[in-house]
């Protein structure tokens, strides 16, 4: 006797699993108590150390100075073309952390965060797609605040951390999938759940983690552009970057086609010369940032 379509799929693992994990993240939501995973640890420890008005720059240095990998980072960012054109040599966490300022340091901490979240990643492929998550995240964020530096329309360092935290749902979820391997079975059809809500977790947890309204306006997908040019808008700014960026984001499959073609509907009424002048004067502080939040 055959078994019923409905029958079969109540006997597919992957589904029972996706079930139960979508269960899990609409009661996470619902209640808004967030299982913050492992990966946002530090983050977190920076940010109440970096929002207590009592803290000093010693303190801020004493949370970051057990983490060689941040430390590192953020010495190398206090170095880059971007933050010390004069090219006097930083070797010091504190300087760095002086040079960089703390909106640059919580950006930092979360790269190192969910750089290492894509290295323990159970399967190669998880492993893969949530590198490529991260490198897309870098380099928007790198993006970001080098067109609004050259612009001078919107804080940069605000605009890292923006771009930075751009991922955090897609992040939280797979860090969240850790405990449902069977997930991993079926990647193109988990990216379609991570598709779907990204976009509600991101916002819990921005809500969580106290983000100022400013920077988690950014992520208002009813309205994306403003199509005022120059950007003058962090929201804008955040989107021309998406889109000028050069790595894509595995969960969003648009062809360099497709992005070239977004670009261009949200830009309609600018001179593409404009545009590319724009993209060519921001690159080498792109490229500068890039370097230093990679490693």
């Amino acid at each position: 006797m055959s078994s019923s379509p409905l029958e079969i799929l109540s006997e597919d693992p992957f589904e029972n699993a996706l079930e139960a994990f979508s269960d899990t993240i609409e009661r996470d939501i619902a209640s808004r108590q967030l299982t913050f995973p492992t990966f946002l640890d530090l983050t977190i420890r920076i940010k109440r150390v970096c929002d207590d008005p009592k803290s000093s720059l010693d303190d801020v240095v004493r949370v970051i100075q057990p983490d060689a990998l941040l430390s590192a980072r953020i010495i190398r960012l206090a170095n880059s073309v971007a933050l010390n054109p004069n090219g006097k040599a930083i070797t010091a966490t504190s300087d760095g952390v002086r040079r960089v300022g703390l909106v640059n340091v919580r950006a930092l901490a979360f790269a190192v965060a969910t750089e290492q979240l894509a290295a323990e990643c159970r399967s190669a492929d998880s492993r893969l797609i949530a590198s490529g998550l991260w490198m897309h995240t870098i380099d928007v964020a790198a993006w970001s605040s080098a067109i609004a530096r050259h612009l001078r329309c919107t804080n940069p360092d605000t605009a890292l951390f923006a771009g930075m935290i751009s991922t955090i749902g897609q992040f939280y979820l797979l860090a969240r999938a850790s405990a449902h391997p069977t997930l991993e079975q079926d990647l193109p059809r988990f990216g379609e759940f991570i598709s779907l809500w990204h976009e509600p977790v991101a916002r819990t947890l921005l809500k969580a983690l106290d983000v100022p309204e400013v920077i988690s306006t950014v992520f208002d997908d009813q309205d994306p552009y403003g199509g005022s040019w120059p950007p003058s808008e962090l929201r804008d700014v955040y989107f021309i970057a998406c889109l000028c960026a050069e790595t894509p984001n595995p969960f969003l499959q648009f062809s360099p086609a497709m992005r070239t073609t977004l670009l261009q509907a949200a830009t309609r009424d600018v001179d593409p010369e404009q545009l590319d002048n724009l993209r060519e004067s921001a690159r080498e502080s792109r490229d500068s940032l890039l370097a230093a939040l990679r490693g």
